[in-house]
C-alpha cells in the first residue's frame, strides 16, 4: 500500500500508511482451507532437486516453475495450472479446467513456450506431481532443451515462489469471491494474472516493481 501511494506521487511516511489502515479497519486478506492436488503415487521416473531453493536468477527464462491450484464455484473446482518465471515472478503460461488431465499442465507449459521461445538450458521446476512426471510432459521438456529439477517428496518450500502466487492469488481474489460458475472464476482470473498481476501489482522481492516493469528495468540496464 505505501509503495502504491508513493508511486502515486502521495508524501506519506509508512508508519503513518499502518496507522490509518488500522483506524479504517483495512487488513490483509487471509487464506482459507487447503486442497492437496500433488499426486506423487506413480511409477514414473522422478528428477533430482537441482534447483535446491536458488530462488534468486540473473535474467528470464533461466528458471520457470510450475505448480497446480484449485478454485471452488458452486459448479464444482476449477483448476489451474501455472508456469511462473524465476527472474520476474511473471506468470508466463496458465490453463484452467474443470478436470486435471495431463492437458490441463501441458497446455499451460505450451502457453509458456509460446510466448518466450526460451533456448535450450532453461530449467523447469516442479513438484513430482503426476502430471509433471508422466511420459507426455518429459517428452516436452526434452523437444525443447529443457532440464527438469523436482521438489523433494512433501517438501512445499522447495518451491516456495510458485506457493506464495498461489498464496497471493487466493487471499487477494479467490478467497473473497462467490463463483457460481465456471466461466465466471476463470474471466476473473484472466484478469487478475493478465492485466494487475504482471502489470500492475507491485512485489517488495522486485523493489516493488510489477513483473513486467521488473524486466524491462533489467533488460533496459
Amino acid at each position: 500500500m505505501h509503495a502504491s501511494l508513493k508511486a502515486a506521487g502521495y508524501r506519506i511516511g509508512r508508519k503513518r500508511v499502518a496507522r490509518l489502515m488500522r483506524e479504517n479497519d483495512i487488513r490483509p486478506r487471509t487464506k482459507r482451507k487447503f486442497k492437496v492436488t500433488t499426486d506423487s503415487r506413480h511409477d514414473h521416473p522422478i528428477a533430482p532437486n537441482l534447483l535446491d531453493r536458488q530462488f534468486t536468477v540473473e535474467a528470464p527464462n533461466t528458471v520457470w516453475l510450475a505448480d497446480l491450484s484449485y478454485i471452488w464455484t458452486r459448479e464444482g473446482w476449477l483448476y489451474l495450472a501455472v508456469v511462473l518465471d524465476l527472474f520476474s515472478r511473471q506468470v508466463v503460461g496458465w490453463a484452467m479446467d474443470e478436470q486435471m488431465p495431463q492437458e490441463l499442465t501441458l497446455a499451460a507449459l505450451d502457453m509458456a513456450l509460446q510466448r518466450r521461445r526460451p533456448l535450450p538450458g532453461l530449467m523447469h521446476h516442479s513438484d513430482r506431481g503426476s502430471q509433471y512426471a508422466a511420459g507426455a510432459y518429459q517428452k516436452r521438456l526434452v523437444e525443447h532443451g529443457i532440464v527438469c529439477s523436482m521438489s523433494r517428496k512433501g517438501n512445499c518450500w522447495d518451491n516456495a515462489p510458485m506457493e506464495s502466487f498461489f498464496h497471493t492469488l487466493k487471499t487477494e481474489l479467490v478467497h473473497h469471491r462467490d463463483y457460481l460458475t465456471r466461466d465466471e472464476a476463470r474471466r476473473d482470473i484472466f484478469e487478475y494474472i493478465e492485466v494487475f498481476y504482471n502489470r500492475q501489482r507491485r512485489h517488495s522481492t522486485l523493489g516493488y516493481l510489477s513483473p513486467a516493469q521488473f524486466e524491462v528495468t533489467a533488460l533496459a540496464a
